[in-house]
């Protein structure tokens, strides 16, 4: 069993407000929530990134904007669009969904253009690629997790929490095996308590995208 603080659970967290009926009151308090408990980022709307951006200034907590949330199913040159005018507004970080019919399809240049046009527009700011795993094959995660590190992006993410169900052992441990040691491996999805958690900072994630992050650090013992 990997070895973990307290502290440095709490630094593997993206705490997410992702519903779609989210209201600044929610981003407040997700806000509030995540300076007190030093995550590594919140993770929002790119209608939120102005209100988190300054709500977290100074505080060392990132802000994270989902782009084509949930669905990916958006043209490249939507995608960047999204990216710039997030990071305009105060990203910090893009958690980006990728063309998931694109890849199931064999049309890797199509994933490849916009994971391109993603790193592009980033401008050096942390990149993460949403696979959405529960609806891909072991191999068609491999395949997206090579073209996300053949791109440049910083992470692969396993779902958008919208899916039919979120992260699992196998799929952190099948993307950490296809990445490598240098790129990281974001489970998202599902992760409710410190024992789910742990299990996935185990099988190779080291970043966490959860709505209860502070149940998760609170019941860290």
């Amino acid at each position: 069993m990997t070895k973990i603080t307290k502290h440095q659970l709490a630094g593997t967290i993206d705490q997410t407000m992702l519903k779609i009926e989210a209201t600044y009151g929610d981003v407040e308090r997700l806000c509030l929530e995540a300076e007190k408990y030093h995550f590594a980022a919140v993770a929002v709307h790119p209608v939120n990134v102005c209100l988190a951006a300054k709500m977290l200034k100074g505080t060392g907590v990132k802000v994270c904007a989902a782009l084509a949330f949930h669905l990916g199913a958006y043209p490249p040159e939507i995608k960047e669009f999204e990216c710039r005018d997030a990071i305009e507004k105060g990203a910090d970080e893009l958690d980006m969904v990728m063309n998931i019919g694109a890849l199931k399809e064999g049309k890797y240049d199509l994933v490849r253009k916009e994971v391109e046009g993603l790193v592009r527009a980033a401008e050096g700011k942390t990149t993460k690629l949403i696979l959405e795993t529960c609806l891909l094959t072991d191999e068609e995660k491999i395949r997206a997790c090579e073209i996300a590190k053949e791109c440049g992006a910083d992470f692969v993410k396993t779902s958008t929490g919208f899916g039919k169900r979120g992260a699992t052992v196998h799929d952190v441990k099948l993307m950490r095996e296809a990445v490598g040691v240098d790129m990281g491996v974001k489970a998202s999805g599902g992760i409710r308590n410190t024992e789910t958690a742990l299990a996935m900072i185990e099988a190779g994630a080291n970043r966490l995208g959860v709505s209860a992050g502070v149940a998760i650090v609170e019941g860290f013992k």
